[in-house]
């Protein structure tokens, strides 16, 4: 395939989505009236150490949040301390971890308070149903633990409980140790925990010094637009109201069916599966929406992973073609480690490749029919991060007019490449 055939390729233009939005204006003013209104600190004296959980997830100005966690903490005369509780990311290594949240601006010198990261582990028990419960041990030996997470749906989880406090307490300062065990069990549960984080909760509330949470919630446009804390004997009523809240802000694609769906960057700071599977229809499929969900989309194409993955490729599993650039960058041990710890092993399989963007659009209008070239419904976006603005193919024009929540802002124009064949990005 050459550059000189892309002009089969559809015409695309510029959308405009509207969602909800409204943005924290002062972290430091709500995180310290939160705090003061839950009287969640009220048991940290002075000379007392707090670890301050923080995961590695891409949450909207976690360095911000977490500082003015630290400081509150302080305010009691208390000693904070940061460690990493992410499981396995970061390549299962306490450097790997420590410098994920260098990667985010959470560092000892802008925190102004030491970050311990270890992969210790103490196993705290066992759960009726069988699951041993293993903690970090930094952690486990602090006067109060205060986790800082960002409430939102799972990219496989599903209920009551997704992603947000309870899973940073599980399955984050589970280290690498907890997070297999637990993903061995999920499947037993079919992906819902409903059923197995009462007891789990209830172990460590009974084990662990788990003081309170500070959940965070964010709009469609990653602003932070909630923050909350939760005494510790509060977060198994609070967090699933929490979370329908988050549902509510979710961003969306703008169609329902189409025939492809281009992503220019995959990565764990966008998403654990490296693209928002609640946003490409693909949750508990990697292949295929299931029967009620949406959106349902044929192909996906990845150009490129971002990066602060730092080669972690988990994800890329769920597209059917992705560019060489991609399979360039990965880093195959910890993408291998993330997927098997995660018990999702085909996220890292490697789609079809192909040297430029060119060659991959051509073929995946190859799987339709011909005199369907200039129908297909293609939808191009920069991440599942970032979709109020989109990129549509010309298919979709009629369609976008008349929608309250669509603007378009441009006329349909051809997709425009460099001399090797791929595309140059409009963002």
């Amino acid at each position: 395939m050459t550059l000189n055939t892309a002009a089969s390729l559809p015409r695309f233009f510029p959308l405009q989505q509207t969602f909800e939005s409204s943005p924290v204006k002062d972290v430091e003013e709500v995180i310290a009236c939160t705090f003061c209104e839950s009287d969640s600190l009220n048991e940290v004296h002075q000379g007392q150490t707090v670890a301050v959980a923080v995961g590695s997830r891409g949450i909207h100005q976690l360095s911000r949040i977490v500082k003015a966690v630290v400081q509150e903490i302080k305010k009691c005369g208390a000693q904070p301390i940061i460690v990493p509780a992410m499981g396995s990311h970061g390549g299962a290594t306490a450097e790997g971890q420590a410098a994920v949240l260098a990667s985010f601006g959470v560092t000892e010198e802008s925190m102004g308070c030491p970050v311990v990261s270890s992969m210790g582990t103490v196993l705290l028990g066992h759960t009726p149903e069988g699951l041993p419960i293993y903690f970090d041990r930094v952690a486990s030996e602090a006067d109060h633990i205060v986790v800082v997470n960002r409430v939102k749906p799972h990219t496989r989880l599903a209920g009551q409980y997704e992603s947000g406090l309870i899973k940073m307490l599980m399955i984050g300062l589970g280290k690498h140790r907890g997070a297999s065990t637990y993903h061995q069990f999920f499947p037993d549960y079919d992906y819902c925990l409903d059923r197995l984080v009462p007891s789990v909760v209830k172990l460590l509330l009974n084990r662990m010094p788990i003081t309170c949470g500070l959940a965070i919630v964010e709009d469609a446009f990653e602003n932070t637009s909630h923050l909350e804390a939760v005494p510790a004997d509060e977060i198994l009523n609070r967090e699933p109201e929490l979370l329908e809240k988050a549902k509510s802000l979710l961003p969306r694609l703008p169609f329902q069916h189409f025939d492809l769906l281009i992503v220019d960057q995959i990565g764990k700071e966008i998403s654990g599966t490296g693209m928002d599977t609640n946003l490409i229809g693909r949750k508990s499929n990697d292949k295929a929406a299931a029967e009620d969900e949406f959106p349902k989309v044929r192909h996906i194409y990845v150009r490129s992973l971002t990066s602060k993955t730092a080669g972690n490729g988990a994800g890329i599993g769920i597209a059917e073609y992705c560019h060489q650039r991609v399979v360039d960058a990965l880093d195959v041990e910890k993408t291998k480690v993330n997927c098997i710890t995660s018990a999702h092993p085909s996220a890292g399989a490697v789609p079809l490749t192909f040297e430029s963007d060119c060659d991959a659009l051509l073929a995946a209008l190859s799987q339709v029919a011909i005199e369907r070239h200039r129908e297909v419904k293609w939808i191009w976006i920069r991440d599942t991060l970032h979709v109020d603005r989109v990129w549509v193919s010309e298919a979709f024009h009629a369609l976008s007019h008349g929608r309250q929540d669509l603007q378009v802002l441009a006329a349909p124009k051809e997709l425009e490449f460099d001399e090797s064949g791929d595309l140059l990005s409009p963002w």
